[in-house]
């Protein structure tokens, strides 16, 4: 009997499997030299012009919709590799969460830098859509429409902006 929640390869609901050679594992680096790496990534998450004046003059009953979202980008930095399975753990040096205000876009931006063996575009990229995802959550309320629907807020616009890699 399966168990709930396990599926066979091949054998997911909508058609969706697994392939026969299945996942293996994450890349060898052990060989790969430590350098400086540095990485920036930004997105956006939409509001209506009410949600970002509530945002604005602190009026959001979840509390700080910008400290909590830091907060969220920082440790998803930190956690990237529990969320994605093929990233290897990283000692970070350093992370920055900015934010700000295009209309009533909000935008976020995560800069993560380490000197290590591998790229850490993916620990910028997670900061940022964990950081959106939280000040989505914090306001949703706000953002619903007479049907429960969300016809305004969406996140977008997630894209790394900046790949170093030095010598």
């Amino acid at each position: 009997m399966e168990e709930r929640g396990h599926h066979r390869r091949g054998d997911l609901e909508g058609g969706v499997g697994l392939s026969e050679k299945s996942i293996e594992g994450i890349i060898n680096i052990g060989q790969k030299p430590v350098v400086e790496r540095r990485a920036t990534a930004r997105g956006r998450v939409l509001f209506s012009q009410a949600t970002k004046d509530a945002i604005v003059s602190s009026q959001i009953k979840k509390g700080d919709v910008l400290e909590a979202s830091t907060i969220a980008a920082i440790q998803a930095v930190k956690d990237t590799p529990r969320i994605i399975p093929h990233c290897h753990p990283i000692p970070l040096e350093g992370t920055t969460v900015d934010w700000s205000w295009e209309g009533t876009g909000l935008w976020c931006s995560v800069t993560v830098s380490a000197h290590y063996k591998t790229g850490i575009e993916m620990e910028a990229l997670t900061g940022v859509a964990a950081g959106l995802l939280c000040a989505f959550d914090m306001v949703k309320s706000l953002e619903k429409d007479d049907e429960g629907q969300y016809p305004v807020a969406r996140i977008t616009d997630l894209e790394v902006v900046e790949k170093f890699k030095g010598n």
